[in-house]
């Protein structure tokens, strides 16, 4: 009995398999890297130097701002500041962190801004701000 020999297409790679492998090992390896970065050191008992230095890094200002009728309303670690004061007191509290003696930067600022705050209202904050000597500004927001 004689078969018939099927000459067929020659086989080929296909390529979205492919991808999807290699973006699932991105993605693992992305993982792995990011749960590594976190330090999980063991609590040691460091020995005493006279020579050493302390990480002594100002603590953040916490200003929170809402809208109100007749201008943002303002407070600085929950202490209520009117905006005309808000340059001065920042400049006050940069001065006590002892930054503008070392020549540092000045205390980070996190910013709490109302959803409903005009833009308007907070470009007189944020102008404010940059008067007071405070560039380092980080916008906060509630996670959805």
């Amino acid at each position: 009995m004689k078969l018939k020999r099927r000459t067929g297409k020659p086989a080929r790679v296909e390529m979205l398999p492919l991808i999807d492998v290699v973006f699932l090992l991105l993605v693992f390896f992305i993982y792995a890297m990011l749960s590594m970065s976190i330090h999980r050191g063991l609590h040691l008992d460091l020995p005493l130097s006279s020579q050493s230095e302390l990480n002594r890094e100002p603590a953040p200002i916490q200003l929170s701002v809402a809208s109100g009728s007749d201008g943002p309303l303002l407070t600085i670690d929950r202490e209520p500041v009117p905006l005309e004061e808000l340059a001065a007191r920042l400049r006050r509290i940069v001065t006590e962190a002892g930054n503008a003696e070392d020549g540092g930067a000045a205390p980070p600022l996190l910013l709490f801004a109302d959803k409903g705050l005009p833009y308007q209202q907070l470009f007189q904050v944020l102008d404010e701000l940059k008067k007071g000597g405070i560039s380092n500004i980080s916008l906060q927001a509630r996670m959805e």
